[in-house]
């Protein structure tokens, strides 16, 4: 009984010392969200561009990356990226040398990610979802060029938000048709054959190869409405 009386005091010292620490990384993550609040709030309209790291600047998608920003830039919006090199950077770059300015939500990694020079605004983070957050909150649309994991959850994140209605439907778009080809395939033959997602949720999703087409196809999404959110879509961003 002496040895397990001890033991229990061990475990409750050992947990209320874990619990005190968990409790103080509260206000590191409020400081995230408040210090991304603070800073992107006013920075409208945006696009948020998502793509691989692993890609290389002698690729065609990194120059597409580049060339979209580019082009979103010099029509008006923000362009935000993850920060780091491949499409990221690609995504920073054209919009640094276009008229808007070029954001980068950094992510610190174990393997440190290297921050890309191109950011007219640079915030860090150290968790996921706070950073998750700051993509979707402000963003006007969505574009999503090949990538791999990191690349797939954002798009399965922001798909799941408006399919769900917790965040206001905007232009989600992936660049590359080729590339996606494979995935839509399987949402339509698999997903909505066993009734997992319904045929209308692909419309969610549109496809375009070339940069001003994506740029027209979000222009033409707000063509007979504003780029602010209307009363609804605010107290939807609010809670989201």
């Amino acid at each position: 009984m002496k040895n397990r009386f001890q033991w229990n005091r061990y475990d409750q010292v050992t947990e209320s010392g874990q619990l005190d620490r968990e409790a103080w990384k509260v206000f590191q993550i409020m400081s995230e969200f408040v210090e991304g609040f603070e800073r992107l709030a006013p920075i409208k309209p945006s696009v948020s561009i998502f793509g691989s790291a692993r890609t290389g600047r002698d690729d065609p998608n990194y120059h597409k990356a580049e060339e979209v920003a580019r082009l979103l830039s010099d029509s008006g919006f923000a362009v935000v990226s993850g920060g780091g090199p491949g499409i990221m950077e690609a995504a920073n770059k054209g919009g640094y040398f276009g008229r808007s300015p070029s954001i980068g939500l950094n992510i610190q990694l174990p393997n440190e990610q290297r921050a890309n020079e191109y950011q007219d605004i640079s915030l860090k983070f150290k968790h996921f979802f706070s950073r998750k957050v700051m993509f979707v909150k402000y963003a006007s649309a969505y574009v999503v060029l090949p990538g791999g994991f990191g690349t797939l959850d954002e798009l399965a994140e922001m798909l799941t938000l408006v399919q769900t209605g917790k965040t206001r439907a905007i232009p989600i778009i992936l660049m590359n048709s080729g590339f996606w080809r494979g995935l839509l395939d399987w949402f339509r033959n698999t997903l909505c054959r066993v009734g997992t997602i319904n045929e209308r949720d692909l419309n969610l999703i549109q496809l375009c190869d070339e940069p001003q087409e994506v740029v027209d196809a979000i222009f033409a999404h707000y063509e007979s409405r504003g780029f602010e959110p209307s009363s609804e879509e605010r107290q939807k961003l609010l809670e989201l």
